[in-house]
């Protein structure tokens, strides 16, 4: 069969698709009002309650297979959790990685290694929800990273820091890549890193330390510090040298599911500037009458239709095992930027009121800004695309 062929019979579905999840989703997000995730901020805590209720409800075991006891869903299935979480005026930030982290093991680890975790992993038990790859000097140059891992008989040895490694103090396991092989002795700057799950349980405090690092939103991050920390060697995934292919494996899927967030955040943002611009008398009519309100709003619903058909290609092409990289990158990009037009609008109808935190309107300003940086910055696909789909020559 031809690749022609093949994208043919990729279907992508169009309306609300799986109706009874995005149902069950609202009525769990409607137990968590604004007022719950303020109270969160003010304190820098963890949202223990929201976590555990989607755990209980099974949503973050979607994309674990049946037969390790998840829910085998597909990853449009994945993708619409959590858009309905943001939408609700929720944040997924906290726990969605527990969703997506996993495939790493999913795709490349052994029988024996799924046997023993994803089980955990579906139903609670068991938090794999942190990864650390990026490090303060080498940034989204995953290939340059310092971090190291040494064998010593049966096991490996972790020097180094990992940084924006947002919820390792509230998960159990880590995915942790770390190089090998020195750079200066492979022959392709790619080869020579490794792929580890750390037991956060039993390196903490053993030549592991985590530290909280305050950002702008409470996504609970923090930097990790690695001074001989023991890993395992049953605990390496996959063959070693080989981690960097497994960790560009599953950045497709990531991508499709944070953009998935980002349409969320831009549907109440849409959603709650147009009540407020319908509700809102000023010189004895609706400011939502007003054109210089009423535009924005209406261009930034636009733009959050068409990011959700980019994704919702880059979902069916993922699911039919079909390249989506490009779809992925433009959809993220797409997705990003209309949610921060309808955060801006929504922002501008409510005028002073948007500063109040009890509108919730700067929180999930603040919170959707970050899907222009994370987990890829938009120039980064730009030059993706630049490079990968227009065949213009590499920028730097």
């Amino acid at each position: 069969m031809s690749t022609a062929t093949r994208y043919e019979d990729v279907h992508v579905p169009l309306g609300e698709d799986f109706l009874e999840i995005r149902e069950s989703v609202r009525r769990i997000c409607a137990d968590y009002p604004g007022a719950y995730w303020r109270q969160l901020e003010a304190e820098e805590a963890y949202p223990t309650e929201f976590v555990q209720a989607l755990t209980n409800a099974g949503y973050l075991a979607a994309l674990i297979p049946e037969e390790y006891g998840g829910a085998g869903l597909p990853l449009r299935a994945a993708a619409v959790i959590l858009e309905e979480i943001h939408a609700s005026g929720c944040n997924a930030g906290a726990c969605h990685a527990q969703m997506y982290i996993m495939g790493t093991l999913l795709r490349h680890g052994s029988e024996e290694q799924k046997q023993k975790y994803l089980p955990s992993i579906a139903s609670g038990a068991l938090r794999l929800q942190a990864f650390g790859v990026t490090e303060p000097t080498s940034g989204t140059d995953t290939t340059k990273l310092k971090t190291r891992a040494v064998r010593e008989g049966d096991c490996y040895r972790l020097y180094g820091q990992k940084v924006w490694t947002s919820r390792a103090l509230h998960s159990d396991l880590m995915l942790v890549l770390a190089r090998t092989t020195p750079l200066e002795d492979v022959t392709k700057k790619t080869e020579g890193l490794s792929v580890f799950l750390v037991d956060l349980r039993e390196t903490r405090g053993n030549g592991l330390e985590i530290k909280p690092l305050a950002a702008m939103i409470n996504h609970n991050t923090t930097e990790v510090f690695f001074d001989g920390a023991r890993v395992p060697v049953e605990n390496l995934i996959g063959e070693e040298g080989k981690g960097f292919r497994y960790i560009l494996d599953g950045m497709n899927a990531e991508r499709i599911l944070v953009s998935s967030e980002a349409l969320g955040d831009g549907r109440w943002f849409i959603k709650t500037a147009s009540n407020y611009a319908c509700q809102r008398v000023v010189f004895d009519r609706p400011i939502g009458q007003n054109q210089g309100i009423q535009f924005p709003i209406a261009r930034a619903h636009a733009e959050i239709e068409a990011a959700d058909l980019m994704l919702r290609k880059a979902a069916a092409l993922f699911a039919a095992g079909l390249p989506c990289g490009a779809a992925a990158n433009m959809g993220k990009m797409l997705a990003s930027e209309a949610s921060w037009h309808a955060a801006e609008a929504c922002l501008q109808t409510h005028g002073g009121f948007g500063y109040a935190r009890e509108y919730d309107v700067e929180r999930k300003w603040r919170e959707t800004r970050l899907m222009q940086i994370a987990p890829i910055s938009t120039n980064l696909i730009l030059a993706y695309i630049g490079e990968h789909i227009l065949g213009m020559p590499r920028s730097y």
